[in-house]
């Protein structure tokens, strides 16, 4: 067998040096100089001849439907997209603390029950996981547990397995590189090896990784390319509430969010979001507007809270949570420029309830909503929402999904909704059960919620 050898690669230029150096002396960047293995060159009488399939037109293609496994709870099945695909490679990533161990541990022991599951522990001993699963009351003795921090001799573990969870893909290691674990490297290199097992033998492997200071996931971008789906656990450790969303996912929808809460007993799915993302206090002061956000495949009922306080500085304050900080931006403009609201002697605070994040336009109208009330200290009535679009000029944009938010609406016991005017054709059925209200500029929007 051929030795192994390894170089030095700079992540930014692609220059390559026998050995680690500081500074990479072809970009002149520092740090970026990153082991990577390399493969011996073949000669001509030992070169592989590749005997790949040859290309075929699309309409000539088999149709390959999924079989998807249940993980026995309901969100992180909704999250992938229905279930767990065979084969797949399933990458979680959380501060610490978060919950990804207990999450996982809870779902290896679920699938044990009819499957054979390998954990794969190299963070914490056989001991410690058997510990986690007696506190969380789980039925996990078939499940087979070792702990270990050499990759190479998992794939003798693997006969019969059906599914693996890694913990954690940053304390694992492979011989072939002389770096230590948890460098960009190593965890480039364990993650290859990971995907060649999975799709060549059919196993279906649970990753956990560590995320850096700034929120992203540890090591390489590879990391993230390499991996089937990727999932992002979020929360405040203080908190119960911990919300479950997918950046990346080959077989399902990238905007899913699953809701979980956290008790003594583990990890459990929250299917009423009344109580996650509404707070009982809502229509009694001022600077709060609900807003039906469309995540993925379903449609939440999310309250905007705003404050806004006289500024002490020369420079006021804009510090949103949930929304994008540009939009604030540009909704405080729109306000101020078309509808009068001089916003700009004052500190502005901004908080999506639940810790959800909400990226879509449609939450634009409701943000002016709650930022007006809070500007005219007048509360938005509880059975209230707000949705649309706004323009830098002041007009409500039609948004998507327009009837499965207001049919939300109706089901919460909404008794008004303000929808943009060019959406009310798709709503007109739903005028017998809530009063619905068009709108077409941002102004004609405080007239109505604020009259007096």
């Amino acid at each position: 067998m051929a030795k192994v050898t390894t170089e030095f690669v700079c992540s930014e230029c692609g220059a390559s040096s026998p050995r680690w150096l500081g500074r990479c002396p072809s970009c002149g960047k520092f740090n970026t100089m990153v082991e990577e293995v390399t493969a011996p060159a073949q000669t001509q009488k030992t070169a592989k001849v590749h005997t790949g399939g040859k290309a075929k037109p699309l309409s000539q293609i088999t149709y390959e439907k999924f079989n998807r496994t249940s993980s026995g709870v309901s969100e992180f099945d909704n999250v992938l997209g229905g279930g767990i695909v065979a084969g797949s490679l399933v990458l979680l990533g959380g501060d610490p603390g978060i919950g990804k161990s207990t999450i996982l541990t809870q779902i290896a022991a679920y699938l044990s029950q009819t499957k054979k599951v390998l954990y794969f522990s190299a963070e914490e001993s056989c001991s410690q996981v058997k510990m986690r699963a007696k506190r969380l009351n789980l039925k996990s003795d078939n499940m087979l547990i070792i702990n270990e921090t050499c990759i190479d001799g998992l794939e003798s573990e693997l006969d019969g397995v059906e599914f693996c969870v890694i913990d954690s893909i940053q304390a694992i290691y492979t011989d072939d590189l002389s770096s230590s674990s948890g460098s960009v490297g190593q965890v480039r290199e364990c993650a290859s090896k990971i995907m060649r097992i999975a799709k060549s033998r059919g196993i279906t492997f649970f990753i956990i990784g560590h995320v850096t200071k700034e929120g992203a996931l540890a090591g390489p971008k590879v990391l993230e390319h390499i991996m089937d789906t990727v999932l992002y656990f979020e929360g405040e450790n203080q908190e119960n509430f911990r919300i479950l969303r997918a950046v990346k996912n080959r077989f399902g929808n990238v905007a899913e969010v699953g809701v979980f809460e956290m008790t003594d007993t583990g990890i459990i799915a929250v299917t009423d979001y009344s109580g996650v993302f509404l707070s009982e206090s809502r229509g009694e002061e001022a600077g709060s507007c609900v807003t039906p956000a469309q995540t993925g495949a379903r449609c939440m009922n999310v309250e905007i809270q705003t404050l806004v306080a006289k500024t002490s500085f020369g420079l006021p304050r804009r510090m949103p949570l949930g929304i994008d900080y540009n939009k604030l931006v540009l909704l405080l403009a729109v306000l101020e420029k078309r509808c009068g609201l001089s916003l700009g002697g004052y500190d502005v605070y901004l908080n999506a309830m639940g810790g959800i994040k909400l990226n879509e336009p449609s939450c634009d109208l409701a943000v002016c909503a709650a930022l007006a009330s809070a500007y005219f200290s007048k509360p938005v009535d509880k059975y209230t929402a707000v949705f649309g679009e706004v323009g830098l000029t002041g007009e409500v944009r039609a948004v998507s999904y327009c009837e499965k938010r207001v049919a939300e609406c109706v089901k919460m016991g909404f008794k008004k909704v303000l929808v943009p005017a060019k959406n009310m054709k798709s709503v007109a059925k739903y005028a017998d059960k809530v009063a619905i209200v068009p709108i077409l500029y941002v102004n004609t929007m405080i007239k109505n919620l604020f009259k007096d």
